[in-house]
């Protein structure tokens, strides 16, 4: 079967790309390895940071991309920005505004602007109900213009057959139910398969081999689209570049309600209509949900004198140092930790300044909040029973915080620390939240690309119709901050698509 274009991966910027192809009146085929779509875009909250939106005009906001740009190289260590392609960020920045009036003409809703420190203005817009959303609206739009999304097909690799074009990619191969089949593309193979944080290989080719422990938040996302891109020959820039490892607590057993929420269709609709009139506290607390299913416990816990144990009671690790104490609880049983409090840090974490979790400017998570929303990962009261409660040892527990005490008196902690829980007190009321993992959340590094998107070669030079969108077409930015990645990867997805239709010699597009 030949098509107009092949897309690798259904995640945000995938569906993005093939709902712009088929508006352009494109054939076209989207390839997903999993069940259904969705990739890491479609288990995140979904904020998609832009500027000069319309939101920001009804809220008297005046901004300007260029601005958006300095700000955005605040974000994240200096030494990864310094490593950024601020040309390719600026472009992609002037388009993120129209990429959110696309997604609005899809029957989408936003919330906000939010602020996000250190952006001066607010620029964070939130999907209504949560990320699901994006994919929902991308795949009905896809399949009203008629293209195709074929699940259960993982792309093994490239084709390269074109006898007057050597060099050019012509198709795909891929693995469906135990068959190998082959697609061809008359104009374009978009490599769109999500980042590499679950890549044990690439992981330990690029950030080294003591980091190939940790797990990435979203499991499937194995740098498949990576590892294509090298077999046609394309450079991949800033690999080493990684968003963690950083401590989270596991995903709740059952999805939180939001995700239960309507996606699509004339509900969603109605939400995104209440969602903008709705007194500000109900939106707090829907988004305070969520905040304490996907966000990271604070480094000021464990400055405070917070500690970490394992499933057998013990501490492992020196609690204040990082990365190493995210391999240390890779390297645990089962991959986990468990953080102790004592009752000084439960007062002092009941409110701000001092929270446990954050969406910046957004909502805080306080110990009364994991208590109430996660009780599967909160447990307070005595020593006693919070370590019943959670399978650990009361008596081994007692051990490490008297033989930690004594070590403290000395100066002889086996991990170098000077503090910790200032009350031993077995009957004092303790908070104990867990178990939670080290987790990377995403991957910085992505396919050399130009603004066509086209993947480029160690030379510099284009690949014959091979794309990269999404975190496969990073092209050597650096996107640290909420709703960055979202709204790279949808905008970059939308433009390919849009482009791949203008340059084909299609007629008229369809209208959406």
């Amino acid at each position: 079967m030949t098509v107009d274009v092949i897309i690798v991966g259904g995640g945000g910027s995938g569906l993005a790309c093939a709902a712009a192809a088929a508006q352009r009146g494109l054939d076209v085929v989207v390839l997903e390895k999993r069940p259904a779509p969705g990739g890491t875009t479609g288990i995140a909250i979904g904020s998609f940071t832009a500027s000069r939106t319309k939101w920001q005009r009804e809220a008297g906001i005046d901004d300007d991309p260029a601005e958006h740009e300095r700000d955005a190289g605040q974000f994240g260590p200096p030494e990864h920005q310094r490593l950024n392609n601020d040309s390719l960020r600026q472009f992609f920045l002037e388009h993120g505004a129209d990429t959110l009036a696309w997604l609005e003409q899809l029957g989408l809703s936003f919330h906000g602007p939010h602020p996000e420190p250190p952006n001066r203005v607010p620029r964070m817009h939130n999907v209504v109900p949560n990320a699901k959303a994006y994919i929902a609206a991308l795949q009905a739009e896809l399949s009203r213009l008629g293209g195709r999304l074929i699940c259960d097909a993982d792309v093994q690799s490239l084709m390269r057959d074109d006898p007057e074009q050597p060099a050019a990619v012509t198709g795909v191969t891929y693995l469906r139910h135990g068959k190998t089949e082959t697609l061809r593309a008359r104009l374009a193979v978009v490599l769109a398969a999500g980042d590499y944080a679950a890549s044990p290989e690439l992981i330990g080719r690029h950030r080294g081999e003591e980091f190939t422990c940790i797990e990435g938040i979203n499991a499937h996302a194995t740098g498949d689209g990576h590892k294509l891109a090298e077999q046609a020959g394309a450079q991949l820039v800033n690999m080493q570049i990684t968003y963690g490892p950083e401590l989270r607590f596991v995903p709740p057993p059952r999805e939180p309600f939001t995700q239960l929420l309507p996606a699509s269709g004339s509900s969603m609709r109605v939400m995104g209509w209440l969602a903008r009139r709705a007194p500000k506290w109900i939106i707090r607390r829907l988004i305070k949900r969520l905040l304490v299913t996907w966000q990271h416990p604070e480094d000021a816990l464990f400055e405070d004198g917070a500690i970490l144990l394992n499933q057998q009671g013990e501490r492992f690790c020196n609690e204040l140092q990082s990365p190493a104490r995210e391999i240390a609880v890779a390297r645990q049983t089962g991959k986990v930790g468990y953080v102790l409090l004592d009752q000084r840090l439960v007062r002092r974490y009941e409110a701000w300044p001092h929270f446990i979790s954050t969406a910046p400017e957004i909502a805080y998570a306080y110990a009364s909040d994991y208590l109430r929303l996660r009780p599967d990962i909160a447990v307070a009261g005595s020593l006693a029973n919070v370590c019943q409660r959670r399978g650990l040892d009361p008596a081994r527990v007692a051990e490490t915080l008297r033989s930690y005490h004594a070590q403290l008196e000395t100066g002889a902690d086996p991990y170098g620390r000077r503090d910790g829980p200032a009350d031993a007190a077995m009957d004092a009321s303790w908070l104990l939240l867990g178990p939670l993992k080290a987790y990377f959340t995403t991957t910085e590094g992505g396919v050399a690309i130009n603004r066509q998107f086209q993947a480029l070669d160690a030379l510099g030079r284009a690949i014959p119709r091979l794309y990269a969108v999404g975190q496969n077409g990073l092209g050597g930015m650096v996107l640290w901050g909420h709703g960055l990645h979202i709204a790279w990867a949808i905008t970059s997805g939308r433009l390919l698509g849009e482009q791949l239709g203008t340059t084909s010699g299609t007629t008229q597009p369809n209208e959406t």
